[in-house]
Formats: structure tokens, sequence, C-alpha cells
């Protein structure tokens, strides 16, 4: 940091198990992306290609290699995944992984219907090969997912071999865990928080207010995802109380994280 503050909570560090932000890179230049990890990089854990960006970007083997260059994983968007599966191309799909020497991948089906033991079974099969995360929740609004089922899923994950689970949100972040409102479903998160450990989950938490309400309910080193390049900076703010979000809630909580 540049300079001394006392009762600043206090963050995990890189390497981090918990205390994630995941940023999503939905087209940035690799000139863009350079620029991005010296500002950001410090505090950018991991980055996702948004949806199937990465099917259309240009020097694609030379973007993820600044990335990684700078020890920072990258992976593909759940609906890449989601459209080789619709087309029964898993093994393709597991070539392309190799050929980018990606470590990471994310299973999701929020767009197409996947049988949840085939799902299962695609994320036993994937772990044998990359790290993998999990989504849970459906990208259509009208889909409302009981709290028991998101618990029952998330699990199952777990279980069949994803190193975290990332609910749902999208990138505009009023889907899945949100209302249309972008207002979190609180009941579900509180109570999918009795059953799965906090820092086996990534909250996709695009809006400010969103990862207000998380950081505040979960503390500093909550894992947070589809963070905007630009607002990667100002949510690091938001953990540490250096904003006006949640300057107070850490003051009376005398820098404990």
């Amino acid at each position: 940091m540049n300079y001394t503050l006392n009762n600043i909570p206090e963050r995990t560090t890189k390497p981090r198990q918990y205390g994630f932000t995941m940023a999503m890179d939905k087209g940035l230049s690799i000139r863009e992306v350079e620029d991005f990890i010296s500002i950001c990089g410090e505090y950018v854990d991991i980055v996702k290609f948004g949806w199937a960006t990465s099917y259309v970007t240009p020097n694609l083997k030379e973007k993820i290699r600044v990335y990684q260059d700078a020890g920072i994983p990258v992976y593909f968007g759940g609906t890449l995944f989601e459209s080789f599966i619709i087309r029964d191309q898993f093994d393709d799909y597991r070539k392309i992984l190799d050929k980018y020497k990606l470590e990471y991948a994310e299973v999701s089906d929020g767009s197409i219907e996947l049988d949840h033991d085939k799902k299962c079974q695609l994320i036993s099969q994937l772990s044998e090969q990359v790290t993998v995360l999990s989504e849970v929740g459906s990208k259509d609004e009208e889909k409302i997912i009981p709290p028991y089922q998101w618990i029952k899923l998330m699990q199952a994950e777990l279980d069949a071999g994803a190193w975290k689970v990332i609910g749902e949100a999208r990138e505009s972040g009023n889907v899945g865990l949100f209302r249309s409102t972008g207002e979190v479903r609180s009941g579900l998160v509180q109570e999918i928080l009795t059953k799965i450990p906090f820092e086996k989950i990534i909250w996709e938490a695009p809006q400010k207010a969103q990862q207000v309400w998380f950081i505040k309910l979960l503390g500093s080193n909550v894992n947070l995802g589809n963070i905007a390049p630009n607002e990667v900076i100002p949510l690091e703010t938001i953990r540490l109380g250096l904003r006006g979000d949640t300057f107070n809630h850490f003051l009376s909580l005398n820098g404990k994280s």
C-alpha cells in the first residue's frame, strides 16, 4: 500500500483460497490487458473470458499468455462450455483447454437443459484435467430455484470434484441470486450458507450494491465474481472499508475482516 492506515480489515494474499476477485474480460485488447494488469494485477485472482467471447477474440493465445505471464489464470465462460455440450463436442472442448494451456474450466447449465447427474459426470471428468469451477443457477429470470435445491446442486457439484461453485447472476446481476431489479435474494443466500461453506462459493456480483451487501454479510474476504475490469480497484476499497458504503462498517469491527 502507498501509506499506512490503522484498523484496516486484513485481506488474504495471493495465491488466495478465499477472498477471491474474479474479473470478467468481455473483449479487452492485449494492450488493455497489459494496462489492466499494471494497475489491478495484485487484486485479481482469476479472469473469465465472458460467455463465448473467446470464440471471436483475435490473438487469443497471445492474450492468454499476457495474463498467465502475470500469474493470473484465465478460463472460458460457461456459455462456451454449454455451446460445445449442446453440439455433442465435449471431447473437442477438452482439446481446446489443452490447446490454450488452460488450468481452469467452468461447467454450467444456465442456458441449456442438462441432466444434473450428467453435469456432475462432466465435472468429474474435467476435474482430472483442470481445476473446475461449476456454476449453479439459470440465466432465465423466470426460472426460480428454491433454496434447498441450490444447496443440493452445489453440494453435489462439490462432491463431483468442483473446486468452487459459482452463484449465477450473469454479467448484469439481475437473475439467479438476484431479482430483476438487482436486489439480492437475501433469504436464499442466508439459507445456502447454512450448508455450504462461504469459502467454497464465488458470488457473481457485478453491481456495487451487491458487492457491498456480500462484504457486509461475510466480510472483506468473501469471493466475488463478474467484476468489470474498471471496478476491481473500487471493489478493493469497499473490501477495506475505504469507500463510503463500508466506511463505518469496518471501523465498528475494529479492523477485523
